[in-house]
């Protein structure tokens, strides 16, 4: 192996290439660009396709097309331009279509702060679609994990046959590691159909792992595509029994699969008494308040979350058996808390250190949350670029069933 300067976004373009992605479509925006850049130049090389589309819409749809033909195929995006394919990402998630997108976050809503980093698209990412759905989304921390999860997630795209979010934040897709990529990785292949008789073929027949293995356009087999909810042959029915069981299906393929899908990293957490929760380019910051925490006697550890979704429940309420109180740092106003609190179900107290004002966290601030944290101070604190700020004193936060 030999090491190389990358950026996060470069990484995402060599990850996805080396995991066999030959089809990329998308439209400028920032912070993701580098990922069109990196794509535009390295698919022509391995006989790939690079098409830069109208916009957002097309180039979602483009995709899902060179899916369907037998593509592994990848966009990449930001916020305003992921909202635009919010309808075609449920499409991809009905028909089964695998496809991989990328979201580089910036600061919104609407068009925000392009060059700011946030990672408020987290639930955009898991409910940004209509209707009942299953979604993975991963979310890298370093320029090599942002290599290593753009392999993942075409693998767990084409496994389950399912949209993959790589859910980025500017932080680490601009920023600049030098790395080592490995020359061999592991690439999963797309499932063929079972029989080669193209009569009486049912493309959305499930196998034991309820996944179907779908015929690529293009190999003899008659494959009907629909957003509509479908039985079998892929056809749509009016019923209530095919309809609960095809939306129990898509959740179930993707539930099953649990320990398969769900990755965390824990660090410090063999004394520890308090945690912090953290994701992506927070996750950086995070560590370094939590080592200096532990130099000034606290026993705190850290759990990174690298798979956002499907959410790490049992890991989490196992974690909340084991400490006195957790801290969840994220650059956004509070969308992961949310989800640590459900899945610890009242185990123990659940805090929020957020961060919204288009800077960074400094690790100061996050290590000034977690001494309130070991303190027991029933307070929630918003980082201003002049400090902290109260948002709700105790008895607010009692009366009003909000933030605990």
């Amino acid at each position: 192996m030999s090491a190389r300067l990358m950026q996060g976004n470069e990484a995402v373009a060599e990850g996805a290439l080396k995991a066999g992605v030959r089809f990329f479509g998308g439209y400028p925006i920032t912070p993701s660009t580098e990922i069109a850049e990196g794509m535009a130049k390295l698919l022509p090389k391995v006989g790939g396709t690079f098409i830069q589309m109208e916009d957002e819409i097309a180039s979602m749809g483009v995709v899902l097309g060179a899916s369907l033909a037998g593509r592994k195929v990848l966009t990449a995006s930001s916020g305003p331009g992921i909202s635009l394919k919010q309808e075609l990402i449920g499409y991809a998630a009905a028909a089964e279509i695998p496809v991989v997108i990328v979201n580089v976050q910036r600061v919104g809503p609407s068009t925000g702060q392009p060059t700011a980093p946030s990672q408020s698209d987290v639930m955009q990412a898991r409910w940004g679609t209509h209707g009942d759905h299953s979604i993975i989304a991963i979310s890298p921390w370093s320029v090599r994990e942002a290599f290593d999860l753009a392999v993942d997630a075409v693998n767990l795209a084409e496994r389950f046959r399912t949209p993959v979010i790589l859910l980025m934040d500017e932080i680490v897709g601009h920023l600049r590691e030098r790395v080592e990529l490995p020359e061999s990785i592991e690439i999963y292949e797309r499932r063929k159909p079972k029989s080669t008789r193209a009569e009486g073929y049912q493309p959305y027949k499930p196998d034991e792992d309820l996944v179907p293995n779908i015929a690529n356009f293009g190999e003899g087999f008659h494959i009907h595509v629909t957003g509509l909810i479908h039985d079998e042959t892929g056809f749509p029915v009016g019923s209530p029994k095919v309809t609960e069981e095809s939306i129990r299906r898509l959740h179930e393929k993707i539930d099953r699969a649990g320990d398969e899908i769900i990755k965390v990293e824990e660090s410090f957490m063999d004394d520890a008494e308090f945690a912090v929760v953290s994701f992506g380019g927070t996750a950086r910051t995070a560590y370094e308040a939590v080592a200096e925490a532990r130099n000034r006697g606290i026993k705190i550890g850290m759990v990174r979350l690298i798979t956002i979704f499907p959410f790490a429940d049992k890991i989490l309420n196992d974690l909340a058996s084991r400490v006195k109180g957790i801290l969840v740092a994220e650059l956004n106003y509070g969308q992961v808390v949310n989800e640590v609190r459900r899945a610890v179900n009242g185990k123990c107290p659940v805090k929020l250190c957020a961060k919204y004002n288009m800077q960074i966290f400094e690790p100061e601030e996050i290590l000034k949350a977690i001494e309130d944290l070991a303190a027991n101070q029933d307070q929630t604190y918003t980082v201003h670029s002049t400090g902290f700020e109260k948002v709700k004193d105790p008895e607010e936060v009692e009366n009003t069933g909000g933030d605990d």
